[in-house]
């Protein structure tokens, strides 16, 4: 039972929570002793309480998760979890995240209590109105962004990051309801309503759309923000983000993978090669060089 509450906590998707660090990388804080704890705990609290609405989300949807072809595995539809158990645990973990987060501040309480209503609204009634669906989720990834901002003191954090957020989460999110479109065939409406509302060719297009701007969007964040450096260096990030997205996007037309992004990161080694020399690049420009300078 340990071992099936541990998989429907699903810790591979705290992945996303790492979005929080996003502030105090790009506020190149990260050397800051203070400012990195208050953003590792945020990051602890929000992987609780993104977790306390997986269990939420997962006992909501026990039918629908028993008639698909993966989901029937998840131990609540299962059988492997007893609903009580999930029940208890999620209002355990709030118990716990809620009044922490209004400990360590209150404009990240406000941000992860609206995260928790949002996505409660999502698992409850959005998610079954297309666009709006993907809409709101990629809205759970900014609010992550700016949950990370509100845990310290930020001096050169640019807005520009908050719309490159957007259109990063838009364009995987389409991707993930391509995959589930494409692997559910003429089924796809009774596993996820929300799919009746997408076709292929209508996804095709979006994606095109999104992850044209999203690379538009991160170049002229790499050269027009003022917190970066004056000698544009930032700019020699782009090819990586060039290629992640293309990389990503070669999985879920070709490949016909996207269901779970957060697996493709985990397994994927040009995806990760793109993402970590992307990482170190950052680094290497906010904090090495001047360093050395």
């Amino acid at each position: 039972m340990f071992r099936a509450l541990i998989r429907s906590l699903r810790p591979r998707q705290w992945l996303k929570n790492g979005f929080i660090l996003a502030a105090i990388v790009f506020d190149r804080q990260l050397t800051n002793p203070t400012a990195l704890l208050h953003t590792l705990v945020g990051v602890v609290l929000f992987c609780l309480i993104s977790s306390s609405v997986y269990l939420i989300n997962d006992v909501m949807d026990l039918e629908a998760d028993r008639n698909h072809p993966k989901k029937r595995l998840r131990p609540i539809a299962s059988g492997q979890l007893p609903i009580s158990m999930a029940i208890v645990t999620a209002i355990g973990f709030n118990v716990i995240s809620l009044p922490a987060s209004f400990y360590i501040s209150r404009s990240f309480f406000i941000i992860a209590l609206v995260y928790f209503v949002l996505t409660l609204a999502y698992s409850k009634w959005l998610k079954h109105i297309a666009l709006i669906d993907v809409m709101v989720l990629a809205a759970g990834f900014v609010l992550r962004v700016a949950a990370g901002v509100s845990l310290i003191q930020v001096e050169r954090f640019s807005p520009w990051l908050y719309v490159v957020t957007t259109l990063l989460a838009l364009y995987i999110l389409l991707g993930k309801r391509r995959a589930e479109l494409s692997l559910l065939a003429k089924e796809a409406n009774l596993h996820r309503p929300v799919l009746e509302g997408y076709t292929i060719p209508f996804l095709d297009q979006l994606i095109i759309i999104v992850s044209s701007t999203t690379i538009i969007a991160y170049s002229l964040y790499t050269f027009s923000a003022p917190n970066l450096p004056e000698n544009h260096s930032m700019m020699l990030t782009i090819p990586f983000v060039l290629y992640g997205i293309l990389r990503y996007l070669y999985l879920v037309q070709v490949k016909q993978e996207g269901g779970a992004p957060e697996d493709i990161v985990l397994a994927d080694r040009p995806l990760q090669a793109a993402i970590g020399l992307w990482g170190l690049g950052v680094i290497v420009i906010f904090y090495l060089i001047p360093a050395l300078g």
